[in-house]
């Protein structure tokens, strides 16, 4: 990855007050990498890019206190791309809002400064599983009814009810969760297996038809749970039943009514 060119973008964009902030990977204690929003550009050389740089940054777009600090730059790998272009989709970011130092793959870093230049500049690149995740999403997908509830059960039992999950994913913006409301109280609060599925299957239904697929969710588990795959397998149903739409006006499937839509998932 080419460090010293996103070292030089982002130095730019400081120096010409293009943006007031850079959002970032900086270095962390033991060997990690951890967010860093550098105002200066005498402190750019705290920017590092390597493998570990995974943490989904575009979470930090929605908070007060981050928009406070004024039109941010931010470091972009593909997957960070994808959720600042569902955001803006989702009218969570204004066009021209912010610029997005997206990088591709190959290393290569582009300033973006729209939502037409962003959506190009993911289009040619799937958002897909990783080997292992597709191995383990056939695996459960091939159980029974029942067993894919015993599964799911194993899992889901382990949850302590930490919403680290919530708290890393970029489109958990609502400024107050369902967990939070308490009259009538929607998901129990305890951390038993009926409240678990309670919270883990609404939350995939609000991101089924809207995950980049980040794996941020499971990264962020503190109990290994792969949450991804069950948001992953939701929307493989969403997108083979209602379709999904990547244009400006994209819908969400599960807030929406069409008269259209298929009528045999009732019985």
């Amino acid at each position: 990855m080419n460090l010293q060119d996103l070292k030089t973008k982002a130095q730019k964009l400081l120096e010409s007050n293009t943006v007031n902030v850079i959002i970032g990977y900086g270095q962390g204690s033991g060997g990690e990498v951890r967010p860093v929003f550098i105002r200066k550009p005498a402190d750019i050389d705290k920017l590092v890019l390597n493998d570990k740089c995974v943490q989904n940054l575009a979470v930090y777009l929605t908070k007060h206190e981050i928009k406070k600090l004024g039109k941010p730059g931010i470091v972009a790998p593909l997957p960070v791309t994808r959720a600042i272009y569902q955001l803006m989709l989702e009218k969570q970011i204004a066009d021209g809002e912010i610029v997005v130092l997206g990088i591709k793959n190959n290393g290569i870093i582009t300033e973006l400064t729209d939502n037409k230049s962003i959506r190009s500049f993911i289009s040619d690149v799937p958002s897909e599983l990783t080997s292992e995740e597709k191995a383990r999403l056939s695996e459960i997908k091939s159980l029974s009814q029942q067993d894919k509830w015993r599964y799911w059960d194993e899992e889901l039992s382990a949850c302590i009810k930490c919403y680290a999950c919530k708290s890393s994913c970029p489109l958990c913006y609502c400024s107050r969760c369902t967990i939070e409301c308490n009259q009538p109280q929607w998901i129990s609060v305890p951390s038993h297996l009926l409240g678990n599925m309670e919270w883990h299957i609404m939350r995939a239904m609000h991101l089924a038809g809207r995950c980049v697929n980040c794996g941020e969710c499971a990264r962020a588990c503190p109990m290994g749970i792969p949450l991804n795959l069950l948001t992953q397998r939701l929307s493989e149903v969403i997108e083979k039943t209602f379709g999904t739409s990547e244009s400006a006006e994209a819908f969400y499937p599960l807030s929406t009514f069409n008269v259209n839509d298929k009528e045999d998932f009732i019985r």
